[in-house]
């Protein structure tokens, strides 16, 4: 009987400018670590929390880990509970799901101490339990593809692998700034045009049908957020500047990822990937903050059991 298990989960790019709570894809190279232990006590304990910039919660019920396992306990009435490491990669504030990230890594290191274990699929709801905690609401655009990989449709109950050409990549610059998750959500407060609703349904339905045709025009047409992005866009110094780079280094779009400050961008392969990232970071640079960007295959992998003992 395994007591010990690891795993990895990438960061991700939630909402990926059209598709507000309900798509992301991951992004290769930065992500969170857990380790989770197998203990007889019924109850969830996280024991540390390193790597982060500020103080997290220890408090299970409070951290998206510890939610995620509670839930899970109780889901499966385990007689036995959990101890919780967390290793933060994924800078807090970031708009790259860095709560989600936490509650996926603890989920898939638990299920390997499982005598059953469950698919990603059915680890789903308990995600939603730990994200909720962080953002205030179950939404899974971060937790959909760091489950399955790639580029995800979530909704409330169930995951969608969106197929995308494997030389598809995306930028994600991240400035060093913070904007916290609550604050971006409290800019989209107060009415909106049906029109506006429209614009957006059919711009997300170009991209969707350019994702499976693997048609790089119909995501150029889609691949822009007239519904979020012009409320969130304000909080986000720099953010036009960062923006206009990319669509000048001929990205098929640009916004927001997730609740920001971080930009992401797609592109027709990696080669225009890499040459667009410092053209990015001047913008960013040239409002006064210094930034990472990370390239990754829109199709990247998801989260990762690393060790099980």
């Amino acid at each position: 009987m395994r007591q010990q298990a690891s795993a990895f989960s990438p960061a991700s790019v939630g909402n990926v400018g059209v598709g507000f709570d309900i798509l992301g894809h991951v992004i290769e190279g930065v992500g969170d670590n857990v380790t989770v232990r197998r203990i007889e006590a019924p109850e969830v304990r996280i024991t540390g929390i390193h790597g982060a910039t500020v103080d997290l919660p220890l408090d299970a019920p409070g951290n998206t880990a510890g939610a995620a396992l509670i839930s899970l306990r109780e889901a499966l009435a385990l007689p036995f509970g959990f101890e919780v490491e967390i290793g933060k990669g994924i800078p807090l504030g970031s708009g790259m799901g860095g709560s989600a990230a936490s509650c996926v890594a603890a989920l898939v290191a638990a299920n390997a101490l499982l005598d059953a274990p469950l698919t990603r699929e059915q680890l789903y709801p308990h995600a939603l339990v730990g994200e909720a905690v962080a953002s205030g609401g179950k939404h899974g655009d971060n937790l959909g593809p760091m489950l399955l990989g790639g580029l995800v449709l979530s909704t409330a109950d169930r995951l969608v692998r969106v197929p995308v050409p494997d030389h598809w990549h995306s930028v994600l610059v991240h400035p060093e700034a913070i904007l916290e998750t609550r604050r971006a959500r409290a800019a989209l407060q107060g009415a909106y045009e049906l029109k506006e609703f429209v614009a957006q349904s059919a711009n997300l339905a170009l991209v969707l049908a350019g994702c499976h045709a693997g048609d790089a025009g119909l995501v150029r047409e889609g691949l822009r957020d007239v519904l979020v992005e012009p409320r969130r866009a304000p909080l986000i110094v720099g953010f036009g500047a960062a923006k206009q780079a990319a669509l000048d280094a001929n990205a098929m779009g640009a916004s927001i990822s997730g609740a920001g400050p971080s930009v992401f961008a797609w592109f027709e392969s990696r080669g225009e990937a890499e040459a667009a990232a410092p053209a990015v970071q001047a913008a960013f640079a040239a409002a006064g903050f210094d930034s990472q960007a990370w390239v990754s295959p829109i199709n990247a992998t998801g989260a990762e059991l690393l060790s099980a003992t």
